[in-house]
């Protein structure tokens, strides 16, 4: 396992009381320092995850609880229609992204904003938000949308308009508690259900209508 870059700005302060506190010996700042300092870092981790799918095959791009799976006509990035899933991260679930398909990033946007809690049905219209538009080699379009929410501070996407990811590769983050949502193309069948748990990187969450359904790696 290893830990976002991100994670360094917020633990740093910790190992300074950490030691801080051993130079004064005070043994009880030293376990808050490094208790609190742990804990953090586990926001930031990165776990390794791999998927033995077919590569038609749309794997999750965030770890937490489906809570939302509908359709939406005609989003703001492209015209149609496209299904719609809604993953809710608590603050204990990892809080990277990955890039559910291999594809060409065609558009970016930022969208500044509010933080209100993030299992609201409007949190990806008012709360900060960073979206991702990619382009499939077959020439499908995917969205992944970063909301921030009540306790997370700022959204981080690794992504410029022009880069080529591939399935599973790291996209962004967000710093504590928030919320991921994948639109993909109407046509593929969906393999997820509200209420499952899903990890990024891992979890099929849909397929091609001629693909067959795959198992969770």
């Amino acid at each position: 396992m290893t830990f976002a870059r991100e994670a360094w700005p917020f633990v740093l302060p910790f190992v300074a009381l950490a030691i801080a506190a051993i130079v004064l010996r005070k043994p009880s700042l030293v376990a808050t320092g490094v208790v609190l300092g742990l804990a953090i870092l586990l926001f930031f981790r990165i776990p390794a995850r791999s998927s033995s799918a077919d590569p038609g095959i749309v794997l999750a791009p965030a770890n937490g609880k489906i809570t939302r799976v509908d359709r939406v006509t005609d989003p703001a990035f492209a015209r149609g229609e496209f299904h719609h899933i809604v993953t809710f991260l608590s603050v204990f679930n990892v809080h990277v992204q990955r890039a559910p398909v291999a594809g060409a990033v065609v558009a970016t946007h930022h969208q500044p904003g509010r933080k209100v809690a993030a299992f609201r049905a409007d949190a990806d219209e008012v709360n900060e938000s960073e979206l991702a538009v990619l382009r499939t080699p077959s020439g499908e379009t995917f969205a992944v949308k970063q909301i921030a929410g009540l306790l997370a501070r700022r959204v981080v996407s690794y992504l410029d308009e022009g880069d080529r990811v591939e399935r599973g590769e790291l996209i962004g983050l967000i710093k504590f508690g928030s919320r991921v949502d994948l639109y993909l193309p109407s046509s593929y069948r969906i393999l997820v259900e509200r209420g499952q748990t899903v990890h990024e990187g891992a979890t099929p969450m849909a397929a091609a209508a001629t693909d067959e359904e795959p198992s969770d790696s």
